[in-house]
């Protein structure tokens, strides 16, 4: 009598186990014999790597601008400044200190935006 049950069990696991999955949403299709059949959506969690790369670059060009604006020794007067405070003020610091892309980015924006 215990072995007519294991065929059900792992029927009735996968049938759980797909009930448990189809919670995150269902893909309805047809298939060729015209029966609609739900599968589960496999979930693929995205990275917004667009997004950061979108961040890291609007951050080079800030940098950019305020190395032009305040000019190479005001930009480090002021990075100085801030490595000189608290431990918030130590990272700023450490992101906003001037290497080449900023320096870069600096002297192109000075030429296209003169004082």
């Amino acid at each position: 009598m215990a072995q007519a049950n294991v065929p059900f069990d792992k029927r009735l696991k996968r049938i759980v186990r797909r009930h448990d999955r189809m919670s995150r949403g269902v893909v309805k299709t047809v298939s060729a014999d015209g029966l609609i059949v739900a599968r589960p959506r496999i979930y693929t969690p995205r990275f917004p790597l667009k997004g950061i790369v979108v961040l890291i670059m609007v951050g080079f060009l800030f940098k950019g601008f305020l190395f032009s604006y305040l000019g190479e020794a005001g930009y480090a007067e002021r990075v100085a400044t801030l490595s000189n405070g608290s431990v918030m003020e130590k990272a700023g610091a450490w992101m906003m200190q001037a290497d080449p892309a900023t320096i870069y980015l600096g002297n192109a924006m000075s030429t296209v935006f003169p004082k």
